[in-house]
């Protein structure tokens, strides 16, 4: 069975630093989420559009899918659900709408696994079935989001936090693309964040507040721009 997870409220602080970290070694930094190709399209330009499209995707995507998602599996770990978390697992690959994205999930689930895996961080048995559910804690090639919730839940840190902080680190790998990509610095993409935090703390009250029929993004912008990117003559990120 996992070990039982530090509720030391300092160390579970520490943790989520560490996990939402952009010096933590998955390679999220690869992957722009059809951002890229938003910005070859003139769909995203400046400070004001590209804060009008964050802002849309977290209304519209993570609020709706990640965020509440998380909770969930969250939920499924502390009460030994295996089943359950497969279930969330594989509900989460299929709201991935293009190879790409779906490309960058695996990917990066496979990376934050190995990473696990050196911390000591796994389930002691993983692959054997637990005795509530019958099957694995974790799915052998769990996706990323999956993978975020079970360091979460073996960190001690509150969901809650847990959310806010995977939320952090889309934003700030998202705007990591922009400074590269868009002629845009550094400060530029401080006042985005700065209009965007109120923003992200509502994203996790209301995907609190979501019932399971409920969920679901809608992000056809997104899906469009991933889509275009993998025939992108000229390119940065691998989506």
């Amino acid at each position: 069975m996992p070990t039982k997870p530090d509720t030391s409220p300092d160390l579970a602080l520490l943790g989520l630093l560490q996990l939402v970290s952009p010096a933590l070694p998955i390679g999220a930094f690869a992957f722009s989420q059809g951002l890229e190709s938003a910005f070859e399209l003139g769909w995203v330009c400046d400070e004001e559009s590209l804060s009008e499209w964050l802002s849309g995707v977290l209304e519209d995507g993570l609020t709706r899918c990640e965020l509440p998602v998380i909770d969930r599996l969250y939920g499924a770990f502390s009460a030994q659900q295996g089943g359950t978390v497969a279930e969330w697992d594989d509900w989460l690959a299929a709201t991935r709408e293009t190879a790409e994205l779906a490309a960058e999930d695996s990917r990066l689930g496979a990376s934050l696994k190995r990473l696990l895996g050196s911390l000591d961080l796994l389930p002691k048995h993983e692959g054997l079935p637990s005795e509530d559910s019958l099957t694995p804690l974790l799915p052998v090639q769990a996706g990323y989001v999956t993978l975020f919730a079970w360091a979460a839940y073996q960190r001690g840190i509150p969901v809650r936090q847990a959310q806010l902080g995977f939320g952090w680190a889309w934003l700030e790998n998202q705007l990591a693309v922009a400074c590269k990509a868009l002629p845009l610095g550094h400060t530029a993409a401080q006042r985005i964040i700065e209009q965007l935090r109120g923003e992200l703390v509502s994203a996790v009250e209301k995907a609190q507040r979501l019932d399971d029929d409920e969920l679901g993004p809608a992000l056809p912008g997104v899906a469009l721009a991933s889509a275009l990117h993998e025939t992108q003559y000229s390119r940065l990120f691998r989506s």
